[in-house]
């Protein structure tokens, strides 16, 4: 009985201390031009992992606005947003993490949703539905998952 109310109290602190490394979405900090130093988690990206995210519907479906030839595997990639390819050479991953986070702190004018973030946004749907969800909303997309599409974008890089 010891030994288990010893493991359970490890794993207890090992799961707190996990989410306590996680920055949450008001407190990242985005430098002058959008840039997020700071991993969200503290724990490298998974980038098998990352395509995942950036090719399912339900999840990032980033392919639905970008070309990534690295994802010629899922139907449908879109051409609103620029192709993807080479991105990893184009700009470092302190830059991918703060787009991905919230492009509007790069590119102001950008159609490109906020991935990591939960609060400030225009809710027409209370006027036309009457369904629009009031206080704060979830992230598009974990802390983590934000680390694995960074991770999985710095592989795109020009074969040289």
């Amino acid at each position: 009985m010891k030994l288990s109310t010893t493991i359970l109290a490890a794993a207890v602190l090992a799961a707190g201390s996990a989410a306590a490394d996680t920055i949450a979405p008001g407190e990242v900090q985005y430098g002058e031009y959008g840039a997020v130093e700071e991993s969200l988690t503290g724990k490298p990206g998974d980038p098998e992992n990352g395509a995942k995210v950036m090719k399912t519907k339900s999840i990032g479906n980033c392919i639905s606005c970008h070309k990534v030839s690295a994802l010629d595997d899922a139907p449908f990639h879109g051409e609103i947003g620029p192709p993807l390819d080479g991105v990893g050479d184009r700009w470092n991953e302190a830059e991918l993490r703060g787009i991905v986070a919230n492009a509007k702190k790069t590119y102001p004018g950008t159609m490109m949703p906020a991935y990591y973030k939960v609060e400030g946004f225009v809710r027409p749907g209370k006027a036309y539905t009457g369904k629009a969800p009031d206080g704060e909303l979830d992230p598009l997309l974990t802390a983590q998952q934000i680390e694995d599409v960074v991770a999985f974008l710095m592989t795109l890089k020009y074969d040289e």
